[in-house]
């Protein structure tokens, strides 16, 4: 299996090629706005499939070029990125860089029908974007079906050439993915779970880097170590690239500075554990100052949420300090209880940003959108094994009360070339109903507590300064929820239990973090703020996989504004059609 370490930056191992930018865009590099690389580093991602050996058992498995997790994407803040992706799978697929911000490459970003089609068995695409401003961890993954749990891997963006990192220098750098595994095909297992009208099973393990750890079966020897240099301190970047669970990590005596957090710099913030949803990044910073001997890192579960069965064996890896024995006792590391959301609530609010930009203090567009599961009544054949929801009904979510159904052809390519009668611009910026969200929630399952189906986009004049509160519900279980925000970052202004009151909700318009996901607050609220800068099409849904694919989710139309800098580019000519 793939290890990750620490490289220096661009080292002679890595498989890439540094030039200059495309002749094209040498041509209008004087204008600032451009997002203009000044290298361009080259990628080529064949999608196939590979055996693997967990838990006893062996197959086949679909990931990136016959590694699991998949190769790492190395790249300088402004550099170029071209990754062409050849699918030599027997499945679709696409591949979305997560965090990226797209500038001016929305047709780039990835997600299946918002903004491509997939990449059919046998085609092939090839992604361009920019780093432009940005640097830190990010990760790339499948965005089609539930593949991103086998396809997906990181992205390490170094800072300029001379700039140094906003803290004590690390020893070293590694870097942590953490996932679930299924001994099943993913792609029939989303199938099989909206078929059944009902919840998905829980994940076979937790893993690290792809190792399970000793306290699954047959897998005492698969497990992910680091091995560290007494008083060293380290830097380590930690992905949640999980389907559908949030986790917690620790390593046993040792304490965690966040120093990063989505690909931005934070003010310092020391923890014992953090917890991250699928979708969340963060770079913290470990010092090797225990007494010799070998240290458990732990990945285990957070769940919020109400009656939902999840997997509770921990995945363990090891700090394994220089000068320990092999056989030495290891220290034991202790997780928090699954639904621990003091610990979660004191993450988020210790969030702060290291330096703050572009951040809006007058809004000229407010939206509310809440968030929450529903249950459909049941319209099935052979509702026993077709409609497995709560009270025989069938399992949908939505923001707003609407669940969002992807297009036949992708949203961008209908906004694009004005293609009438696949999709609406009717998302409702308020609820369509107001109540109690988080206590008085309907739950007369499934009587009403239906969403209403469609493709609902809003849309945004570009250069609009956009406050969105997201609200948690409980129409049939209040629960965490990693809302992902597709082409942009976001500053988090404020969050709260309870239903967002903006007579009395604090916000911090000096320091908010400035993330990319936000993990709404269970039974509770989160306020962002952003410019609609990038002009596209851009989803934002749920990152647990299972709550997009019961339709978590809306699209943002963000309109074009004055000028080439602030136009949607035409679509590239190696485009997939559906």
């Amino acid at each position: 299996m793939k290890r990750y370490s620490f490289l220096p930056a661009f080292c002679l191992s890595l498989v890439l090629v540094s030039c200059f930018a495309p002749t094209v865009f040498a041509a209008i590099g004087r204008y600032k706005r451009w997002p203009v690389g000044g290298s361009t580093r080259f990628y080529e991602f064949k999608v196939n499939t590979m055996k693997v050996t967990k838990l006893c058992h062996t197959r086949d498995i679909v990931t990136v070029n016959g590694m699991y997790p998949g190769p790492v994407v190395y790249a300088q803040e402004d550099d170029r990125v071209i990754v062409k992706v050849i699918n030599e799978a027997q499945t679709n697929v696409t591949i979305h860089w997560h965090g990226v911000r797209q500038r001016l490459s929305c047709w780039s970003d990835g997600p299946s029908y918002i903004t491509q089609c997939p990449i059919q068995p046998g085609q092939s695409f090839t992604y361009e974007f920019t780093m432009y401003q940005q640097k830190g961890t990010f990760f790339w993954h499948a965005h089609v079906s539930w593949l991103r749990g086998t396809v997906y891997g990181p992205i390490v963006v170094y800072p300029k050439t001379g700039v140094p990192y906003p803290f004590p220098y690390p020893y070293e750098e590694h870097v942590l993915i953490f996932g679930e595994y299924w001994d099943m095909d993913v792609v029939k297992l989303e199938k099989a779970v909206l078929a059944s009208g009902g919840g998905a099973p829980p994940a076979d393990a937790f893993i690290i880097n792809g190792h399970p750890g000793p306290l699954y079966n047959c897998s005492a020897h698969d497990f992910y170590q680091i091995n560290v240099v007494p008083g060293k301190t380290y830097l380590l970047r930690l992905i949640n690239a999980a389907l559908n669970m949030e986790q917690f990590f620790t390593i046993s005596n040792h304490k965690m500075t966040i120093v990063e957090a989505d690909a931005e710099y934070t003010k310092a913030q020391i923890v014992d554990h953090i917890m991250l949803g699928p979708g969340q990044t963060y770079n913290v910073l470990v010092k090797a100052d225990q007494p010799i001997a070998k240290y458990e890192m732990a990945l285990g579960p957070y769940m919020s949420a109400q009656n939902v069965t999840f997997q509770n064996i921990s995945s363990i890896g090891y700090f394994h300090y220089s000068g320990a024995a092999i056989n030495s006792l290891t220290q034991k590391a202790i997780l928090p209880q699954f639904n621990n959301n003091v610990i979660v609530s004191s993450n988020l609010n210790g969030l702060r940003s290291l330096n703050v930009t572009n951040l809006p203090l007058e809004i000229d567009t407010n939206l509310f959108v809440t968030i929450g599961l529903n249950v459909q009544k049941c319209n099935r054949k052979n509702p026993n094994s077709t409609c497995q929801g709560p009270n025989g009904g069938i399992f949908a979510a939505s923001m707003n009360n609407v669940s969002f159904v992807k297009p036949s052809i992708s949203l961008l390519q209908a906004y694009y070339n004005m293609i009438n009668g696949l999709y609406t611009t009717d998302f409702p910026g308020v609820p369509l109903k107001i109540y109690d969200f988080v206590n008085g929630a309907p739950n007369n399952i499934p009587n009403n507590t239906q969403s209403l189906i469609g493709t609902k986009v809003h849309v945004l004049e570009y250069g609009s300064k956009v406050q969105l509160i997201l609200q948690d519900t409980g129409t049939v279980t209040t629960e965490n929820h990693p809302i992902h925000l597709h082409g942009f970052s976001f500053h988090l202004v404020g969050s709260g239990s309870g239903n967002y009151n903006p007579a009395t909700a604090q916000l911090n318009l000096v320091d908010p973090p400035y993330i990319n996901t936000i993990g709404v607050p269970v039974g509770g609220w989160a306020a962002i703020r952003f410019i609609a800068d990038n002009p596209g099409v851009w989803f934002m849904h749920c990152h647990l996989e299972v709550h997009m694919s019961w339709g978590l989710a809306m699209a943002f139309i963000v309109k074009n504004g004055v000028g080439p800098f602030e136009t949607l580019p035409h679509p590239p000519a190696d485009l997939p059609r559906c």
